[in-house]
């Protein structure tokens, strides 16, 4: 299975375009199946299982509480690999042709607050020193642009383009869009280099945002910044770049942007991944709909 796992892995980094972490996370995923098959199916090779291992898989994973979501994605890269193998003439008959995803709850994500976030940045980063102005660059640009996590930690130093009010972010599978960014943020932006230019050593002088000994900042350290600033304002249960994301788009669509200008500002492929963001302005609807309908009056 060796070869055709790293042939796979290569594939989608390559043909595909995914990121080195989804395509870690599929990688990981088919070797917890190959295991499984190793432990409780005679070492069964991936390439000659049936529908019926795999829905064992299933079953074992539900016993041992992993939740649908998690299934389902563990699933979606053993699809992938049978599709790869059917497609590299590995086997003759996809085992996952018929396969249905388990059905999952949706679960809501409730946005910041317009007031929340003011009161962050009304009560946090007063002070000018490189980490106080790093920690502001990193929510505004959240906020501001509605990137995802891993887009601003892989930013480029020559990613902003200081005259035309832009930033050029690479979103997933290398697809690259074009932000527009306030001039708050860009004298934001521009404060923060005269303060990247003071570190003692930068080890990584190709990314834009840095931590204070100049390495690229790592995922868990941006979750735990967003999260420890607005868990001093906040009482929701969900605090993440995630739902600095959700709250742009919510706050956009509440004022009147139109979706699909939403769309292309997330990066998003389809409206259909746009449209999650919808429900949260229904009060905004709901307003509009009572002042304007004429058998309201």
């Amino acid at each position: 299975m060796r070869n055709n796992l790293e042939a796979h892995s290569e594939y989608l980094l390559k043909e595909k375009k995914y990121s080195l972490l989804t395509v870690k996370a599929y990688y990981n995923d088919i070797v917890a199946f190959q295991s499984f098959l190793n432990e409780y199916h005679d070492s069964c090779r991936i390439e000659e299982v049936s529908y019926s291992l795999i829905r064992s898989w299933i079953v074992y994973l539900s016993d041992h509480e992993f939740s649908a979501n998690s299934i389902n994605r563990k699933m979606a890269s053993l699809k992938s690999f049978f599709k790869f193998l059917l497609k590299t003439k590995q086997i003759e008959i996809n085992p996952f042709s018929k396969h249905k995803s388990l059905k999952t709850s949706k679960q809501v994500q409730i946005p910041f607050s317009e007031k929340e976030i003011n009161q962050l940045f009304e009560i946090h980063f007063l002070e000018n020193d490189f980490e106080s102005v790093r920690n502001r660059l990193v929510v505004e640009l959240f906020y501001a642009t509605g990137m995802r996590r891993a887009e601003l930690i892989n930013l480029e130093t020559n990613a902003v383009d200081f005259y035309g009010k832009t930033i050029k972010v690479l979103g997933k599978r290398n697809k690259e869009r074009i932000v527009p960014i306030l001039p708050a943020t860009i004298d934001l932006l521009k404060l923060y280099l005269l303060r990247r230019a003071e570190l003692e050593s930068i080890i990584t002088p190709n990314k834009l945002i840095l931590s204070k000994k100049g390495n690229k900042l790592s995922e868990t350290f941006v979750y735990r910044l967003i999260n420890d600033y607005f868990s001093t304002i906040s009482e929701k249960i969900k605090k993440s770049p995630h739902v600095l994301r959700h709250s742009f788009a919510t706050h956009l669509l509440n004022s009147g942007a139109d979706l699909n200008s939403v769309k292309e500002l997330l990066g998003h492929a389809s409206l259909s991944s746009t449209q999650i963001y919808t429900h949260s302005s229904l009060s905004e609807l709901k307003k509009v709909y009572k002042d304007a309908h004429p058998r309201n009056k």
